[in-house]
């Protein structure tokens, strides 16, 4: 029976678009009916998203970060919660059967407002269950059951911890015959790129491949500054010997899935 679904995908990072752009693109080659939602980010910065359409691009909820680290006030101040609301109450649903949210808020609270289905796919719904967590923070535990709730939560991790957890959704990646030795693959979206720089021009016995920041190619010595694209992304993760990335899941999963080594830096806050 093919539905007609509506799929929310929260745009901080690129983790939650490259593991919804696997689970949209199997549920349309089984026939499904899918309209997508982002919200959490400009959608002049949204890239690739052919396979998203059609798709709408609103403000939603996101955080703001600065130098690797969240700025709660300058967060609260970008907070736009009548536009939020509006949003949900004049979000015409009728038609949709089923309600899927890679933790998106706006249509995880459309499916609760109009009693639709809704199904929670991402790492954070992992955090619902007793499984080993850094500590306890009221405002993170807040977050994780507040933020993009669903009927259903499929909680995504390495690990099941004997908890009905599934493991990381990733692309099809076939591991390369060898490794390039002095190859680096940097993906630090939250930094500043000046700062990245800095920190890697003395390191000139290896070549960095830095996605995240620039507009267009361009090579500076032992650095090549590369512009967003998930094919050649993933090409270069392929044949890297590691990857410098922030503590985020999607990226991290795909790393340890072709055996790479993973140096993280977790964003502040």
């Amino acid at each position: 029976m093919s539905l007609n679904i509506l799929f929310g995908i929260q745009g901080t990072g690129n983790g939650h678009i490259s593991r919804s752009r696997e689970v949209v693109r199997e549920l349309k080659n089984l026939g499904h009916k899918i309209q997508c939602v982002f919200s959490g980010r400009e959608p002049a910065l949204l890239r690739e998203t052919e396979l998203f359409e059609p798709f709408q691009a609103l403000p939603g909820l996101t955080f703001a970060t600065e130098r690797g680290k969240i700025r709660l006030l300058k967060s609260v101040r970008n907070l736009n919660f009548p536009r939020l609301y509006r949003d949900i109450a004049s979000f015409d649903s009728q038609k949709f059967d089923l309600v899927i949210t890679d933790f998106e808020p706006i249509t995880a609270r459309v499916a609760k407002r109009n009693k639709i289905p809704s199904i929670g796919i991402g790492h954070q719904y992992a955090f619902t269950y007793k499984i080993p967590k850094a500590g306890y923070n009221p405002v993170s535990s807040w977050i994780l059951n507040h933020f993009a709730f669903a009927d259903i939560g499929l909680g995504l991790h390495w690990h099941h911890f004997n908890q009905p957890i599934l493991p990381p959704i990733i692309p099809h990646m076939d591991a390369v015959s060898h490794t390039i030795a002095d190859k680096i693959l940097v993906y630090l979206p939250f930094e500043h790129p000046d700062d990245i720089y800095a920190l890697l021009k003395p390191f000139d016995q290896y070549r960095f491949y830095i996605y995240g920041h620039a507009a267009q190619a361009a090579e500076r010595d032992h650095l090549h500054l590369r512009p967003f694209s998930r094919t050649e992304f993933l090409n270069d993760l392929r044949d890297c010997s590691g990857i410098v990335t922030n503590a985020g899941f999607e990226t991290v999963a795909e790393a340890i899935h072709l055996k790479k080594k993973v140096l993280v830096k977790p964003v502040i806050g």
